[in-house]
Order: structure tokens, then C-alpha cells, then sequence
């Protein structure tokens, strides 16, 4: 375990001394570790030359949205446009520039001290910021946005910055073994998931230090979390040689990242399999696969370009004879679906997923996964997912 030595700082913050704690690193400093430190020794020099001089610094931030990104199907996600906004050291802007300089800072000693902070503690730790602390958590996520945005342009992502999301990794089960590193001693962990018993392995929150091994045919990404319980219980993975990912909504940056590099490593495929209505369609396959408007600075890293659409598709309402399982499209589905059609590069870019939509507008139904019970509960495993990954070349794109 990493030696600490705590110090206690002179300076008191109501009435208690803060305590600052170093953790010795206990490994050198890696390749992506120098190259945070010296952006951010970067920026601080800039910003201080420019004061030096007695004239406005000012950083420049890349635009996140849809309006900024680029779809080129050869590269396969959403690439971030060059519209930039500017944030000059003024009046009205010298609380959010001090922000955004000490969220900096606070990184570097993260990645000089081998330690991380989460989202939520980042917030917290700018209440000893006097003027310039963060009034609520949105604030603090957006400059720590802006920030990750600015590293972006270097081919850094948060995770580099060392402020890791609080969210679920994601449950996996199947032919893979996880290789991990023991943090005290550097040995090497293994984890086999297809030994996980009624279980399954859990994705953690930062994945660039694992390596893997497999034998697998390919990966299915799950949409629900009860869909993946049933098809890991009846160990349909092993039926299937493949691995099971259960994303549980929208797939975390962790679970986006751990599948790129597991396919990309591997040369396996991936297949996503999610409910038939424009959220699970537009909002979590297609943030699967080229990534999202909002996080344009990261696609590169934390997409899935080679992801295929196993279904729930509009045409298997029809073909597996599902129409009295359905829903009605919900005015927000319709929106949804509209907006795609006429504002997503995605959907703009395949003819066969305008076509799908279209068919689904159409029908004016959506359907669950667990429509497919219908006709047995293990009718999706038993039928269903054999038939569809006997031709994996007439996936949706």
C-alpha cells in the first residue's frame, strides 16, 4: 500500500487546519501521465506570459454539440468540428477562468500523487476556494467539461486528468479473462468471467491498464439489465461463445471504452441489442457506436465504430409476429425519431436506418426486448438471438 504522510497546512479554513495528504507514487510516471503535465504546465505559462506582458488572457474551448461534429463513415464516429468559444480574463469571467486554473491544478497534483477524484468530490474540494468556489456540482461539471474538451485537442480524455465519472461499469460475464494489476504490489490479477458462478464481473471505472484474453466469437452489448441476468444465468455465452456486456441504458464512458478496446484488441465484433424505439435506437446504440454532439472531444476514444444493430428491429415487430406486445410511440418517441431523421449525421448517413425509422413512424408502436417473452421466457435465447446471429450480415449498420 501507497506510504502516506500527512502534513497539515498552516493556512485554517473555519476554524480547522487543512489537511493535505501525499501519497508517494509508487510507479513511474507513464507516457499519457507526462503528457497532462506538461498541457497543463502549458497553460498556466501561457496564461502567465500573457499576464506578465499586462494583457487579457483568454483560453479557447472547442464547441460540444451536434453542430460542431463531422461524420465521416470511413472513420466511423463524430468528430469534433472547429468552432471554438474563447473565455478572456474579464470582469464577468474572472471567477469561471480562477475555476477552471485551479481545477487544473488540482489535476496536476493528482497526477504527480497517483490519485484521483471523483466528479462530486471535485465539487467539494473548491469549497476552500474562497470567491471562486463552485455554488453548485452543474457548475463544476461544466468547467471540468470545458477543461477535458481543451485536453482533447492533445488526445486526452478526463480519465487523464484524473477525475473519474460516478457511474456504474457494467456488468460482463462470458469467454474472457480481465487481466488487472494489484495496486500495492504491481502483480498481475487475473479474472476469468466465465467463473464469476451466479455473478458476473464488474467493469471498473478506469480500463486503460487492462489487458485481455479470449477465445470469444464476438461481444453482445445488452441494453437491459434483466435481459442480461437471463441470458448469463442460462449461461448463453457459453452456447454462443461470445461475451455479454450489460450497459444498463445509455453505456457509461468506462463500458464504451473497455468494449473499443476489447474489440479493437481482440478483432472481435460487436453486436448491440436493444429495445425497438427511438431512445434505445438513437440514444444508446448511436452513442455506442459514432458517440454524441456533447461529448464530440472523446468520440475518437470512446466509441464503438465497428458496433453492428442486432436488434430489436422495426421489421422483427413483424417478422417474430410481436404487434400485440407492442406500445405506442409516446409523443417524445416521435420527436425523438424526427430529429434524427432530420438533424442526425448518423442516421443521415445510412439510408437503411432512415428506412428503419420511417417503418417504426409508421407503425407507431415501439417494443421491449422482453416483448420476445411473448412467446416463452427463453424463446429470445432459444430462437431469437440464433436466427438473427445466423446472418450477421443484414445487421443494421
Amino acid at each position: 500500500m501507497a506510504k502516506k504522510a500527512s502534513k497539515k497546512a498552516a493556512k485554517k479554513a473555519g476554524g480547522f487546519e487543512v489537511a493535505k495528504t501525499v501519497v508517494k507514487r509508487t510507479a513511474p510516471l507513464d507516457a499519457q501521465d507526462k503528457k497532462t503535465l506538461g498541457l497543463i504546465s502549458n497553460t498556466a505559462e501561457r496564461v502567465r506570459n500573457t499576464i506578465l506582458k499586462q494583457a487579457l488572457p483568454e483560453l479557447k474551448f472547442p464547441v460540444r454539440s451536434l453542430q460542431n461534429v463531422e461524420y465521416d463513415v470511413k472513420k466511423g464516429y463524430f468528430e469534433l468540428g472547429k468552432l471554438r468559444k474563447a473565455r478572456a480574463l474579464s470582469v464577468n469571467t474572472v471567477r469561471t477562468f480562477a475555476q477552471t486554473l485551479r481545477l487544473m491544478s488540482v489535476s496536476k497534483e493528482m497526477v504527480e500523487n497517483d490519485d484521483f477524484a471523483t466528479k462530486r468530490e471535485a465539487y467539494y474540494v473548491s469549497k476552500n476556494w474562497g470567491e471562486a468556489k463552485f455554488n453548485d456540482q452543474p457548475e463544476s461539471d461544466t468547467v471540468l467539461d470545458d477543461i477535458e474538451a481543451l485536453a482533447s485537442l492533445d488526445g486526452l480524455s478526463r480519465e487523464h486528468l484524473r477525475y473519474r465519472p460516478e457511474e456504474h461499469g457494467g456488468s460482463l460475464a462470458g469467454e474472457l479473462t480481465v487481466i488487472d494489476r494489484d495496486r500495492t504490489t504491481g502483480q498481475e490479477i487475473r479474472i476469468n468471467c466465465a467463473r464469476m458462478g451466479t455473478g458476473a464481473y464488474t467493469i471498473p471505472s478506469s480500463v486503460e491498464h487492462l489487458e485481455f484474453e479470449t477465445k470469444a466469437n464476438f461481444v453482445l452489448a445488452i441494453e437491459t439489465g434483466g435481459m442480461f441476468e437471463r441470458l448469463n444465468q442460462h449461461n448463453f455465452w457459453r452456447q454462443a461463445n461470445c461475451i455479454l456486456i450489460s450497459m444498463g441504458g445509455v453505456p457509461s464512458r468506462a463500458q464504451r471504452r473497455f468494449i473499443r478496446r476489447l474489440s479493437e484488441e481482440k478483432k472481435l465484433p460487436v453486436y448491440c441489442f436493444v429495445d425497438c424505439d427511438p431512445y434505445g435506437i438513437g440514444n444508446i446504440y448511436r452513442t455506442l457506436k459514432v458517440g454524441s454532439g456533447n461529448a464530440a472531444h472523446i468520440n475518437k476514444l470512446f466509441c464503438v465504430p465497428n458496433a453492428r444493430f442486432l436488434g430489436v428491429t422495426p421489421q422483427d415487430i413483424l417478422d417474430f409476429k410481436l404487434e400485440d406486445a407492442t406500445h405506442k410511440l409516446l409523443e417524445v418517441d416521435i420527436k425523438r425519431a424526427k430529429d434524427a431523421l432530420k438533424n442526425d449525421p448518423f442516421f443521415q448517413a445510412h439510408k437503411p436506418w432512415a428506412k428503419a425509422f420511417e417503418q417504426l413512424l409508421k407503425m407507431g408502436v415501439r417494443a421491449e426486448q422482453q416483448a420476445l417473452a411473448k412467446w416463452g421466457l427463453n424463446f429470445v435465447m432459444e430462437e431469437y438471438l440464433p436466427r438473427k446471429l445466423a446472418d450477421p450480415d443484414s445487421f443494421l449498420p
